[in-house]
């Protein structure tokens, strides 16, 4: 993992650098009560309270850092997450009073990917103190889980292909005392279908098998976690654009938010029998791999007509959700890097989530919007689901137009899912594109924290 696990620490008064936290409203008055020198020194540095400044104040022999926010009433996860790229390494509190929710962005914001490269000017660690000892363990597991996204979804296919997913499960089943069974080959190709048939191109070194983890005691209500595993896209024989191509070690970061939510239930004690569900595949091109015109048969008994073997994300997640819907659960959430439409409509930032049920859009919207984790419901409208008809099979995997991508996958997604289950889908992009404090570029985790406090405040 690519990020220390001590970087919040009980305040015990051990030396610490204060850090006071101003914005344009507040920093005149905070001003006034410096010396002319210390005014001199943050006027140097340009510092008026806007958002993300910093500014180092000499004090005597020491120092300490002024930070600009939008509210330092109203912390998000974000307000400390500047400080903590920028600061020199050290230990830090908040000056008149506590870091609250940016515990969060305090860790983030010092993950580093080394998997490749090691950066031997790396500066760190930065460690800030709080008396808020009761939120340290929570905010440490979710950084984690965080990071662990990161991990996974920066990490290149060659080093992270199904068998790499599969180990991941494998090390969180036997962290956490779970049990973990694997299904690959003829056992595949009878049970899971379309799963195989997607990853059936790729060598052997990267094929398909459908991951399954359970926890958790059999008198709690039944949860599960579904994320798309294509390890690797190049969409098949409706081969994608080298520049279409370039990203495609995200194409499962539906698997990484998945295990990554799993571990947080699990390490949280969460009142659930969990199953989390991983199919994880390559959509390779090989004189084997599944063509446009094939008519596959699902492990529902649904045949899918193939509109566009790119559009394969859907078929492995149909296996799935179908194997998920058979224990009757409680609750299913799926993650999945579905469609290009969900981050035309929404951009990067925004997960497209899809629920059957108003009121658990309602609890990930709510959760979303106090955990800064952001997502946006788009519909399911019932009626586009006639541009999925096929000719010669019940169901195609793709529309011939180029309206409403993200809701007709979900439309397509639906039909797998059994009657009447309270089934929540992200659309997620797994991906930041420009660095943000405390969101580096690359693998990003959206959805998940909004997706762990729901559960939290249902099951907890």
């Amino acid at each position: 993992m690519s990020l220390k696990t001590d970087l919040i620490q009980p305040d015990r008064g051990q030396d610490a650098i204060a850090i006071h936290l101003v914005n344009k409203d507040t920093f005149n008055d905070f001003a006034k009560g410096l010396s002319g020198p210390q005014r001199a020194a943050l006027a140097a540095q340009k510092f008026t309270g806007g958002g993300y400044q910093v500014g180092i104040v000499p004090d005597g022999e020491s120092w300490f850092a002024v930070g600009g926010i939008a509210n330092p009433d109203d912390l998000s996860s974000w307000c400390m997450a500047k400080l903590a790229e920028v600061l020199p390494a050290g230990t830090y509190r908040r000056a008149g009073g506590e870091p609250g929710p940016s515990l969060h962005g305090w860790q983030t914001a010092q993950y580093i990917y080394d998997r490749y490269v090691q950066d031997e000017d790396a500066e760190g660690p930065r460690i800030l103190l709080t008396n808020e000892v009761g939120r340290i363990a929570s905010a440490q597991a979710e950084a984690q889980a965080v990071a662990m996204v990161q991990d996974l979804v920066n990490t290149p296919a060659e080093d992270m292909g199904p068998e790499a997913l599969e180990s991941e499960a494998k090390k969180l089943a036997e962290t956490h005392g779970a049990t973990l069974s694997v299904v690959r080959g003829d056992r595949l190709a009878n049970e899971f279908p379309m799963i195989h048939a997607v990853g059936r191109a790729a060598s052997r070194e990267h094929a398909p098998r459908l991951i399954e983890l359970n926890w958790g005691d059999d008198k709690h209500p039944r949860v599960a976690i579904v994320g798309k595993g294509v390890a690797f896209d190049s969409g098949g024989l409706d081969i994608k654009s080298a520049s279409g191509m370039l990203l495609m070690k995200k194409d499962m970061g539906g698997a990484a938010h998945a295990l990554a939510l799993a571990a947080l239930v699990m390490q949280s004690g969460l009142k659930v029998r969990l199953q989390c569900l991983v199919p994880a595949v390559e959509n390779a091109i090989a004189g084997n791999a599944f063509r446009p015109g094939d008519v596959l048969k699902s492990r529902k008994g649904l045949s899918v007509e193939i509109g566009n073997t790119d559009a394969e994300g859907r078929l492995i997640l149909g296996d799935a959700l179908t194997l998920a819907s058979e224990s009757d659960p409680d609750l299913i959430i799926d993650f999945a890097t579905l469609t290009g439409a969900a981050r035309v409509a929404l951009g990067p930032d925004l997960p497209a989530l899809f629920t059957r049920r108003d009121e658990t859009a309602t609890e990930l919207a709510e959760a979303g919007e106090e955990h800064d984790d952001l997502s946006w419901r788009l519909p399911m409208h019932a009626p586009y689901a006639d541009w999925l008809k096929s000719e010669v099979a019940d169901t195609n995997n793709t529309h011939n137009n180029s309206f409403a991508g993200a809701s007709v996958a979900a439309l397509f997604l639906d039909k797998f899912v059994g009657e009447d289950i309270d089934w929540a889908h992200f659309d997620t992009f797994a991906w930041r594109p420009a660095a943000k404090p405390g969101r580096q570029k690359g693998g990003a985790a959206l959805g998940l924290r909004a997706a762990f406090h729901t559960l939290r405040k249902r099951y907890g």
